[in-house]
């Protein structure tokens, strides 16, 4: 692929060329219009699966995921035997 290229002609290119539904997806999430070079598209690429693999809340989310469902058991109410 030839750069500049713009987000439409990156996404047009991976479909023509039978690439996966998620990295087609991927490319349509990109954030800028357009591309110099295609280490700005990995660059961005990498950024995106970084945050879809932390669901999309960056570090601080991190932290939240280690604790999922936590509040959820320790602040329960006790439970009531028949």
């Amino acid at each position: 692929m030839d750069f500049p290229a713009s987000r439409a002609e990156i996404v047009e290119t991976a479909e023509d060329n039978e690439a996966p539904v998620e990295v087609i997806n991927f490319f349509k999430s990109l954030p800028k219009e357009s591309y110099g070079s295609r280490e700005e598209v990995l660059r961005d690429f990498a950024e995106a699966e970084r945050r879809f693999a932390l669901g999309g809340v960056g570090n601080a989310g991190r932290a939240q995921r280690e604790n999922l469902g936590r509040s959820a058991t320790e602040d329960a109410p006790e439970p009531r035997h028949p």
